[in-house]
């Protein structure tokens, strides 16, 4: 008969264990996650314009406040931000805004014309009302686009295109065809000034960011704005409210249009209605879909959208830096969102899945 088997153990500090790999689980669910490939592009981006001139990610600090290349982006992305921000919720719904880029315009020339014509401009309680002013009359267009499509059942994009057109008419009827310029230092401040070292359109886009995410996400808002993109009769019938949810993100998406426009212009302070937020709906929309949230509607990425638009205003730098012509601007800049927009399509999500 054959004796026992001893099965031979090694003894502890023999051999040093080898690394543990990552799990296979957790490597899938960072490069399936909605913000995996906006990031790497946004870092791709940042790190060739940092090779072609390394100046480029140098941060200074003068008298106080933050100064270079990336400050000046984070300070550019204020504006898509805005609009991003209240795009994404119209979306949501599976709606659509086109007057975005109007609703700029009208606001920023409502408000240079009341300081154009105050009698102290240069006061601080005399800028609060021209910013006010602002902002109330973009809620009056948000209220218009609202009761468009809830109310009277008008799809989206004919609803809102009827401002973006007559929108652009009725800033050129305030400023009767001028530029309108005016000096205010108050004002001027929302879109040249620093609170704590940093520039203030970043200090109102961030506190944006924070109002709308917690408006959607640590509320039901968020869910039912979902559902009503999914299916709008299905959550009707569950007891969504969904007309008055549709017309309170019209509004809102107005309200962030006009703040866009009162930041953008007021570095300036010049209100030029044909050209102040000329094509901004495109890039609104292309920082919504940049940040993962689908045209059709349904789930939203707010975080996705602040990338999306961190990747736009980049672009916008990069073009610049590597001295690209401006008659292929376009091309380069389209062929970034491209290749973005198909890294994260559905089909190459599930060839990554079935390859790792």
């Amino acid at each position: 008969m054959s004796g026992p088997t001893v099965e031979l153990t090694p003894t502890t500090g023999s051999r040093p264990a080898a690394a543990t790999p990552p799990a296979p689980g957790l490597v899938r669910r960072i490069t399936h996650h909605q913000l995996f490939w906006p990031v790497v592009a946004l870092v791709a981006l940042i790190l060739l314009c940092g090779l072609k001139n390394p100046a480029f990610l140098t941060i200074e600090l003068r008298d106080g406040n933050l100064f270079g290349q990336l400050v000046d982006i984070a300070r550019i992305s204020a504006t898509p931000l805005l609009l991003a921000l209240g795009m994404a919720l119209v979306i949501a719904t599976g709606g659509i805004d086109l007057s975005v880029g109007a609703v700029m315009a009208i606001s920023l020339a409502v408000s240079l014309t009341y300081l154009d014509g105050a009698a102290d401009p240069g006061s601080t309680a005399t800028a609060a009302t021209a910013l006010l002013l602002g902002l109330a009359v973009a809620l009056v267009a948000g209220v218009f686009n609202g009761f468009m499509v809830s109310v009277l059942g008008v799809q989206p994009f004919i609803a809102t295109m009827i401002l973006m057109v007559a929108g652009r008419g009725v800033a050129m009827l305030i400023t009767q065809g001028q530029i309108t310029t005016v000096k205010s230092a108050p004002f001027k401040f929302l879109g040249s000034g620093f609170v704590f070292g940093i520039p203030t359109p970043v200090i109102i886009a961030a506190l944006m960011f924070v109002v709308v995410s917690i408006l959607v996400r640590r509320t039901a808002l968020g869910m039912l704005l979902e559902s009503i993109g999914i299916n709008r009769e299905a959550s009707r019938l569950a007891g969504v409210q969904s007309r008055n949810i549709t017309w309170l993100v019209y509004v809102v998406c107005a309200l962030l249009a006009g703040l866009a426009g009162i930041v953008y212009g007021a570095p300036t302070m010049a209100a030029d209605a044909n050209n102040i937020g000329l094509m901004k709906e495109m890039d609104a929309i292309m920082c919504v879909v940049l940040g993962g949230t689908a045209l059709s509607g349904g789930k939203f990425y707010l975080s996705g959208t602040v990338v999306g638009a961190l990747i736009l205003s980049t672009i916008e730098r990069a073009v610049v830096i590597f001295e690209i012509p401006s008659q292929i601007t376009p091309l380069f800049k389209a062929l970034v969102i491209i290749v973005v927009c198909v890294a994260q399509s559905p089909r190459l999500r599930e060839i990554l899945r079935d390859g790792i």
